[in-house]
């Protein structure tokens, strides 16, 4: 055993996290009709899919190393992290150069690798999937229809692995009525204002169980450890095998075992384009930011409001 190989066992927070894992298996039910046909992470947001923005959002964080967890009817999303030959050939012999960039600029992002889920059987089972891929690495979860609009967080997340090892889980304080909706955990303080460790995790609660209104968000960074934690994890909530119920039990673990678990406070913006409402709020918001879109948009929207809020007075 070398110097370097010797270090790693005994400091397993040393190994550095490359490797990102974008479970996109969903069925995508709260968008039908438009998803049965169409993955939900393929939605686009005004004109790139909500899954290149995660998959941009992995690299900026120096993960190049991509892994999809896709199912059935997912084949597009592979088709749009590869190259179109046919269609490149048009745009560049139309001059069209600006569209020919946009089109080759997802098969350049990252490597991107696929494995299927077989069958829905929670966000745990997905995570498991990755094993063979992953090894004995940490590695970073990111939920293929949440976009954080802000790569700092998972940057913080890994810096926090690497400091502190043991997994590391992003924290969002929510709203009471909303726990329901997330997995929310109990924490308690550290010596940094913005990291926490967790000491009880409760996979969407009602709000009078919920241990705290910081809630779980789609970005994570795990430790190898949790996978066979994930083999041995009974289903849980929703009849599924929970990400959250085998990071409880590595919450209860010593470093040795791939313990503890700590949780980075989020306070910035966070768009969940798994939800109706906000997947419009986050197109809205993202057009707006368009130099080529904003001049045209703003005005109308502001008029479009304006009657609106007329017409409900009954003005």
């Amino acid at each position: 055993m070398n110097a370097d190989t010797e270090h790693t066992r005994l400091n397993p927070a040393s190994t550095p996290v490359t490797k990102a894992v974008v479970p996109a298996a969903g069925l995508g039910t709260r968008f039908l009709p438009a998803t049965k046909a169409t993955p939900k992470e393929m939605l686009p947001i005004v004109d790139k899919p909500a899954i290149q923005y995660v998959v941009e959002e992995a690299v900026a964080a120096r993960l190049d190393d991509v892994l999809m967890i896709t199912g059935r009817n997912k084949r597009s999303i592979e088709d749009h992290f590869d190259r179109a030959h046919e269609l490149e050939e048009t745009l560049e012999a139309k001059g069209e150069h600006e569209r020919l960039k946009a089109v080759r600029e997802p098969d350049g992002l990252a490597q991107v690798h696929y494995v299927r889920q077989g069958q829905p059987r929670g966000l745990g089972h997905a995570v498991l999937c990755a094993e063979a891929h992953v090894g004995d690495n940490p590695f970073a979860v990111l939920l293929g229809d949440d976009i954080i609009d802000d790569a700092e967080l998972l940057r913080r997340m890994i810096e926090v692995r690497q400091q502190r090892g043991g997994s590391v889980v992003a924290l969002m304080e929510v709203d009471p009525e909303q726990v329901s909706r997330y997995g929310c955990a109990g924490i308690e303080p550290t010596d940094e204002d913005d990291v926490v460790t967790v000491t009880d995790l409760v996979e969407k609660p009602s709000p009078d169980q919920a241990p705290s209104r910081w809630a779980i968000i789609g970005r994570y960074v795990c430790d190898p450890a949790v996978f066979p934690v994930l083999r041995r994890t009974p289903p849980g909530r929703g009849g599924e095998i929970q990400l959250t119920d085998a990071l409880l039990e590595l919450a209860g673990s010593g470093r040795d075992l791939g313990g503890p678990v700590y949780g980075v406070l989020f306070r910035g913006r966070r768009y969940d384009t798994g939800d109706k409402g906000d997947y419009i709020r986050t197109v809205v918001e993202f057009a707006c930011r368009r130099p080529d879109l904003r001049d045209e948009l703003l005005p109308w929207l502001h008029e479009f409001v304006q009657e609106r809020y007329r017409g409900d007075a009954g003005l």
